[in-house]
């Protein structure tokens, strides 16, 4: 988690010292706010999970069009995690040619408290 934060500009010492992590409240070094949503990338793609529901896009068909965070629980180093994902909703745009898929995942800790809420949409290009 400390190349995390240092490779996306963080200098707060919580992200790299146990014990300003421990002053400031936390049970150890908290993980930055998004560290969550790239471990979630890195184990299930959003092309992996519309796989699995049978969707297969081409190469320039699936974008990622948003996302959002709902924190719950701060996840600090030596948490264990589980992600659970969800299709939250779908709908289609411009008659059908563009799909939305919203996904849902969320992100629990050790105690199975949930930590975090992330919200993503894809956007999926269906040639006519």
């Amino acid at each position: 988690m400390r190349a995390f934060a240092r490779s996306i500009g963080e200098t707060d010492p919580i992200y790299f010292d146990h014990d300003a992590a421990v002053a400031r409240g936390y049970r150890g070094i908290p993980a930055p706010p998004t560290y969550a949503f790239c471990l979630k990338l890195n184990t299930v793609s959003p092309e992996h999970t519309l796989e699995s529901l049978g969707v297969h896009a081409g190469s320039g068909q699936l974008l990622h069009a948003e996302q959002s965070f709902s924190y719950k629980q701060p996840i600090c180093v030596g948490d264990e995690l589980t992600f659970r994902e969800r299709v939250a909703d779908v709908y289609e745009k411009k008659g059908g040619s563009l799909i939305f898929i919203v996904l849902e995942t969320i992100v629990s800790n050790s105690q199975g408290q949930e930590a975090q809420r992330i919200r993503h949409t894809e956007v999926l290009r269906v040639d006519a």
